[in-house]
């Protein structure tokens, strides 16, 4: 690794991992994807959720491990808390700052996410 992507590595901004993120999602042609920009509302878990889904379990499942994989090579920089993988129905990445939601539509519906933080300021993302 040379010095210019130590660099890179240390001070990735959080719009660029929210960047990095989404475009891992829409290489496994995730669908309906959300970003929640929750700094405003005061007390809550992160700064943003970034929420979607996959048509399948295997799709939820490729989601997540692309998001791990390219933010692992590209920043340096592993979850926190990685989980739900295993079934495919819901798999969650805690990045700190930023909490990835990858649903199977099923689960995505009966949890809401959107309705529960519907204070927050949404962008949509297109589906590939």
């Amino acid at each position: 690794m040379n010095q210019q992507q130590l660099i890179t590595k240390e001070i990735i901004s959080i719009e660029a991992l929210n960047d990095l993120i989404i475009d891992s999602i829409q290489d496994i042609k995730g669908k309906k994807i959300v970003k929640l920009d929750l700094r405003g509302l005061g007390a809550t878990p992160t700064d943003f959720f970034i929420i979607c889904e996959g048509e399948s379990n295997t799709q939820v499942k490729s989601i997540a491990e692309n998001i791990r994989k390219r933010v692992k090579e590209e920043t340096g920089v592993l979850p926190s808390h990685f989980e739900g993988v295993q079934d495919g129905l819901w798999a969650l990445m805690d990045y700190f700052n930023v909490v990835v939601h990858v649903f199977h539509p099923e689960k995505r519906t009966f949890y809401d996410l959107e309705s529960l933080w519907s204070d927050a300021a949404f962008t949509e993302y297109g589906s590939l």
